[in-house]
């Protein structure tokens, strides 16, 4: 893959892209100190609202852990209405197969016996669970929320073009959507003026889109059914966006010890006695969710409830056993599964990707470490692997080790040059890598997605780590109108 830069805002040093135009013109007529009152001020908001988010191992002087303010950028990433809309195009094609896929496995695993995926990839993974065999769901909908991360990048041997790559898919509990949210809100608050003056597609309708979408997917009796947001509690990482849905959305957040089951019936206690529950959006993974089922020491489920969902009279969005599909082990295999269950050519691509358990390709990741992204198959959160460009000696040698001990554990990517976008740093104006993560949503009345998504940054200078586990911020995601 080419080693230049494509930048969102700017075709070369000096000449604005068309559809940010607008907004450059606006942005230079900003005084600086105006803009650093800005952010000042878009931090303290933050602080006093409590967009935080908590980081796993870290901890402040007293050893408490810590919690995080998502740094929050003021310089919008701006995508033309005709690119989102291949975009779109292509996000719907992409779940739309990965959720055909979901229910494949689960049933008559037609892939596997078309040869396209080995069995042992599906049945060896962790997270296939073999519970869910003749599982049928609403709809045959698993994965009803998918967070899908897209990067765009240099075309090799292209004059400066670039094209939008698929890096991974989130299909179990992808979070982030309440950043993309805040950090709509923020920009009008700061700036009213820039959405008087550039037609910029709203995304405040995700709450409804999202209770809709679950209200959908409930089991076939209710008339008015019951929706809950299940949380592991104030101590996950992302308990704000857990408590701001179910806010949102007008509805109840409960954790485990809130929930009981009785006469195959999940119900929640309120002070008016139980309630029955209909749809559960769980914010727990697979394995805490049913003590009874999964992990006996699990305290943040709800024993019984697997039973329950079984008998489908309770849904469970994501649904249990989705993470299959969002394996890394996996993702290889989405182009061939968009042609077998839709019959069409992949509209997104994928990154190429090499798979330690094919001998060629295991040769290949070996003799390039240096070159290469190496990934750990589970491992989320941009932990578990290595950047060989920005490794050590010392530290690409420890993954050859850990590679040759166990291929089938890692895939490797090329390093792709994540295109840039200008980003308010200490110093001024200055180019950072992104991301995008939009939100697809996916219901009995198909496939809805708000324009945009959640644009990530790497923060540091040079870094292609957009993790907010691991330093990164966001950005506002301006999807233009025609």
């Amino acid at each position: 893959m080419s080693r230049h830069q494509f930048d969102e805002m700017y075709a070369a040093p000096g000449q604005v892209r068309e559809h940010y135009l607008q907004y450059a013109r606006w942005l230079a007529e900003q005084p600086d100190d105006v803009m650093r009152a800005r952010r000042e001020e878009a931090e303290m908001i933050f602080r006093r609202v409590g967009i935080t988010f908590a980081v796993y191992g870290a901890k402040d002087e007293d050893g408490a852990g810590t919690e995080r303010l998502i740094p929050f950028d003021l310089i919008p990433r701006v995508i033309p209405a005709e690119e989102w809309r291949s975009m779109e195009k292509g996000l719907e094609q992409r779940v739309t197969a990965l959720n055909r896929f979901l229910h494949d496995i689960y049933h008559d695993q037609e892939i596997v016996k078309a040869g396209i995926v080995p069995r042992e990839q599906i049945e060896g993974n962790a997270q296939f669970r073999p519970e869910m065999v003749g599982v049928d769901l609403p709809g045959g909908i698993y994965s009803h929320i998918s967070g899908i991360d897209i990067v765009r990048a240099p075309v090799p041997g292209g004059q400066g073009e670039a094209e939008y790559y698929v890096l991974e898919d989130n299909l179990r509990v992808p979070s982030g959507v309440s950043y993309m949210l805040e950090d709509r809100k923020m920009m009008m608050r700061l700036f009213p003026e820039l959405f008087a003056q550039n037609r910029v597609a709203p995304v405040a309708h995700y709450p409804d889109l999202l209770l809709e979408t679950l209200r959908s997917v409930c089991p076939d009796h209710p008339v008015d059914p019951t929706v809950v947001v299940l949380t592991p509690g104030m101590y996950n990482s992302a308990y704000f966006e857990h408590a701001f849905l179910a806010q949102q959305m007008g509805v109840e957040l409960v954790e485990g010890q809130d929930l009981f089951v009785k006469d195959d019936f999940v119900y929640m206690r309120t002070t008016r006695g139980p309630k029955r529950v209909d749809v559960i959006y769980r914010r727990v993974d697979d394995d805490f969710l049913d003590p009874l089922a999964f992990r006996p020491d699990s305290t943040l489920g709800c024993a019984g409830l697997l039973d329950v969902y079984r008998k489908g009279n309770v849904t469970l969005s994501n649904a249990i056993g989705t993470g299959v599909a969002d394996d890394k082990s996996i993702y290889p295999y989405v182009p061939q599964m968009i042609e077998f269950y839709l019959g069409e050519k992949p509209i997104l691509k994928n990154v190429p990707t090499y798979m330690g358990r094919k001998p060629d390709d295991l040769k290949y990741i070996l003799a390039n470490l240096k070159d290469l992204v190496v990934k750990e198959v589970h491992g989320a959160g941009g932990y578990g692997m290595l950047v060989g460009p920005a490794a050590t000696a010392a530290e690409i040698e420890e993954f050859r080790q850990a590679v040759l001990a166990n291929p089938e554990g890692y895939i490797a990517q090329p390093t792709l040059s994540l295109s840039s976008c200008p980003t308010y740093v200490e110093r001024g104006i200055a180019p950072r890598h992104i991301d995008l993560r939009p939100f697809v949503l996916s219901g009995r009345k198909g496939v809805q997605i708000v324009p945009g998504g959640l644009t990530r940054v790497a923060l540091k200078e040079g870094s292609l780590v957009v993790n907010s586990s691991q330093g990164g911020g966001t950005k506002d995601t301006w999807v233009l109108e025609d």
